[in-house]
């Protein structure tokens, strides 16, 4: 499998769906998920600022990250968390993989 390559791509190449990208979940807030199987209600989002004290590790970011995801929990969506370390060695494919079938 070739990790270099857009995570999207990376998917169909593995047999997986193609997720949508920055698919908005929610009907009345402008909440998106980085990428979503909408079908299966399974998204996974791209923690990209952790090691950088990006908007997720500050107190009023996070409290609107939770605020978003009791939302999507409270719609049923199952949301996985990877880094772009993780997108790029893939390993976030292993838990797409194992999303997708629970």
């Amino acid at each position: 499998m070739r990790v270099d390559l857009p995570f999207d791509r990376q998917c169909a190449l593995a047999g997986f769906p193609v997720p949508a990208a920055e698919f908005r979940f929610h009907g009345s807030r402008k909440w998106r998920f980085d990428f979503c199987w909408p079908a299966q209600k399974v998204a996974l989002e791209v923690q990209g600022g952790l090691f950088t004290g990006g908007r997720h590790v500050r107190g009023g970011g996070l409290e609107k990250e939770h605020e978003k995801l009791n939302a999507a929990a409270a719609l049923g969506y199952r949301v996985c968390y990877v880094t772009p370390k993780q997108i790029a060695n893939g390993e976030a494919l292993s838990v797409v993989q194992a999303a997708l079938r629970a």
